[in-house]
């Protein structure tokens, strides 16, 4: 072989310009190329068997080699997936929606409406089928419904049509393209389960042959009680109300513009006379009823499409639906005890809610000392508990955890509160308090519950800074007229702004606003982040955290202050007189409901010694309407054997004495009411 030719090394492909006993790249030995030239076969271990005939092929050429090697290593990557699977199909994830169950409602019970408390979240495919979407929506609910009855059901939109295609399509149902259509997140999305034979039946009463606009019931409920500020669940309900304003029978069913009509064919016949209805909420009903325009003939039935799948689902969601879900872990056959002072009401609930045997799921057992210390008589059934949470929203408001004006409360770092846990109980106080029917804190900034809730809205002012040299230096800062004067404000102030992070060279006056949010931002959120983490910790107890990221527009109201106040309309409506059927004492009753209007009149004009929320408070153990709404509804009886009102927070019920004049009913309800310290105290 002549060895001043080029060469490559057979084993690693390595150009070399003479033969040399060792390949210099790989170090295998070459010696067996010197005899290329002899018939005898050389074996060398662990290569391969030499041919016979390497006199007429001596050596494998350098493109060979490498084609070979090619092909051996797609080979080897034909069989590796490699660590992360990367040839494995990627799976789809899951997404949250809502189902809930439907169920008859109304006289006839041929109306569908969503059952309270039933709505439950289901992960699930976003390319789900109706059909499947359907199954996995039965098995949900009646793994936390046993109660459930047998099938077959059907799944419904909100209102009411079931599920087949993609509204405004023929295609086939598809979460995804549902999803995409109505253009709203997978959370927010509600779906409803009913019984075939119910829903059957709903659309089976109509015989009339007339075009008609039909409509359930309970959307024409809902149209009318939008402009209702409460509606209580009973006999006084804006359902009644539509009741009575049907059409006598015989006589023809017009439709208005933007008004949704029942069949006419169905029973008009007129409701019996309730004694509870009383004159004030029919005349509340008729003054608040929803306004029809009269210019037009014609149905607009356009109005009903609109709303079917957006606002129709606003309108489905209320908060006390809300509130109702996220009570359904609550046992309530087990109970956690809370021994309290009035004198000292942070105190106890701290004891109750460090103890290791309490536990959010179970229900609450509150019993108050007096001034005495003696232990108050009354069993709790709901108004101590109700009168304790109450309470501790109020002295949780000035604790030092917070600071800022009243009603934009926020965060701050407190170096004994963070060892006692304080932030962290106060979340964990508040959830519980909306949860177990309680009020919400209606103290926190707007900024702090839209940074809880995940929206990136901040419009924090100079206002909620409490420390006057921070406030006056921000408001030179806003107040610079040049770009002169705004750097050398922004000099004078160097360490504060440094601080915060928002020292930097400004090009236009214009920039001082940025610079102003910026130090509100960090001052109220960021500098307060660890102790914001902790109370947000706290606020995840019972999936409330949770209900407020989901439902931010329903639940921030309940955290933050409003400056709407409790009427004395509001009362009035919400309090139901039980009436005597006849005789003397329902005339003095009937006087006596006269009185109660006219002392609530008083108070909210602050002509009486209390307040419309004293008024309340004195009822039902709660100064403002809870979030999960008055259960059992408040009533109004009537004592002839006492001069002074009594009050069962328990069962929501406000006994009123019978007296000959309203001056003696004032007085004597202003002293009672200031007077009732207590349970079991009159």
């Amino acid at each position: 072989m002549d060895s001043g030719r080029g060469m490559f090394c057979p084993f690693c492909g390595k150009h070399m310009t003479s033969l040399t006993r060792f390949c210099f790249a790989c170090g295998r030995c070459l010696e067996f190329l010197k005899d290329v030239d002899q018939t005898e076969t050389l074996e060398k271990p662990g290569t391969s068997r030499q041919p016979d005939t390497v006199q007429n092929n001596p050596c494998p050429s350098y493109k060979q080699f490498m084609e070979y090697r090619s092909s051996k290593s797609q080979e080897r990557q034909s069989f590796n997936y490699g660590p992360k699977g990367k040839y494995k199909p990627k799976e789809r994830k899951h997404v949250q929606i809502n189902v809930g169950l439907m169920g008859p409602h109304g006289t006839d019970g041929t109306d569908l409406k969503p059952l309270r408390g039933k709505t439950l979240p289901l992960f699930t495919d976003p390319e789900i089928a109706a059909p499947d979407l359907l199954k996995q929506a039965v098995q949900k609910l009646r793994t936390f419904n046993k109660d459930m009855p047998e099938g077959p059901y059907v799944l419904l939109y909100p209102d009411c049509s079931e599920v087949v295609h993609v509204p405004g399509s023929e295609s086939s149902f598809k979460l995804a393209e549902y999803k995409k259509e109505i253009g709203k997140a997978y959370s927010r999305i509600t779906f409803f389960i009913c019984l075939e034979k119910h829903y059957k039946r709903e659309y089976d009463t109509s015989d009339s042959d007339s075009e008609i606009v039909i409509t359930t019931r309970s959307r024409a409920e809902l149209n009318r009680a939008d402009t209702l500020v409460f509606e209580p669940q009973n006999q006084s309900t804006p359902k009644y109300k539509l009741e009575d304003e049907r059409d006598a029978p015989g006589q023809s069913s017009t439709i208005q513009p933007g008004q949704i009509v029942i069949s006419d064919a169905e029973d008009l016949d007129a409701p019996e006379t309730n004694p509870e209805k009383t004159s004030f909420y029919s005349k509340y009903t008729d003054l608040y009823s929803p306004n029809v325009e009269q210019e037009d003939e014609e149905p607009v039935v356009v109005n009903v499409k609109n709303f079917q799948h957006t606002a129709r689902e606003e309108t489905d969601i209320a908060l006390s639906d809300i509130v109702a879900n996220l009570s359904l872990p609550i046992d309530h056959k087990k109970v956690s005890r809370f021994n309290i002072s009035r004198a000292n009401v942070w105190d106890g609930a701290v004891r109750g809610f460090k103890r290791t045997t309490y536990s959010e799921t179970c229900d609450m057992l509150v019993k108050f000392t007096d001034d005495t210390g003696v232990l108050e008589k009354g069993i709790d059934t709901g108004g101590p508990r109700r009168e304790f949470l109450t309470l501790l929203m109020k002295h949780l408001k000035g604790r030092p955890i917070f600071d800022g004006p009243e009603g934009h409360r926020f965060l701050v770092y407190n170096a004994n509160a963070v060892r006692e846990e304080h932030y962290y109980l106060a979340g964990k106080m508040i959830a519980v308090s909306v949860v177990h029917g309680g009020p919400g804190p209606h103290f926190l900034s707007e900024d702090l519950v839209h940074y809880l809730a995940g929206q990136p809205s901040f419009h924090a002012t100079n206002n909620l800074i409490t420390d006057e040299e921070i406030g006056k230096a921000l408001q030179e800062i806003e107040n610079a007229a040049s770009l002169d004067a705004l750097r050398e404000c922004m000099m004078r102030h160097s360490t504060m702004l440094q601080t915060a992070g928002c020292l930097r060279h400004v090009a236009t006056v214009d920039e001082k606003k940025q610079i102003v949010s910026d130090y509100l931002q960090w001052y109220i959120i960021d500098r307060n982040s660890s102790v914001i983490d902790r109370f947000r910790d706290g606020l995840s107890t019972l999936e409330f955290l949770t209900a407020l990221q989901q439902h931010p527009t329903l639940l921030a109201p309940v955290l933050c202050h409003s400056e709407r106040r409790l009427t004395a309309f509001e009362l009035e409506c919400l309090f139901k007189p039980d009436l005597s059927p006849s005789g003397s004492r329902s005339l003095k009753g009937s006087q006596t409901t006269a009185y109660w209007a006219d002392y609530l009149l008083d108070c909210e004009e602050s002509h009486a010694a209390v307040s419309v929320e004293d008024v309340l408070m004195f009822a039902t153990g709660l100064s403002s309407l809870p979030p999960s709404g008055l259960e059992p509804l408040p009533q109004i009886e009537f004592l002839d054997d006492s001069a002074f009102p009594i009050s069962n927070t328990c069962s929501n019920s406000l006994r009123l004495p019978l007296l000959d004049s309203y001056t003696l009913f004032k007085s004597q309800m202003d002293f009672g009411i200031q007077n009732s310290p207590g349970f079991g105290c009159f």
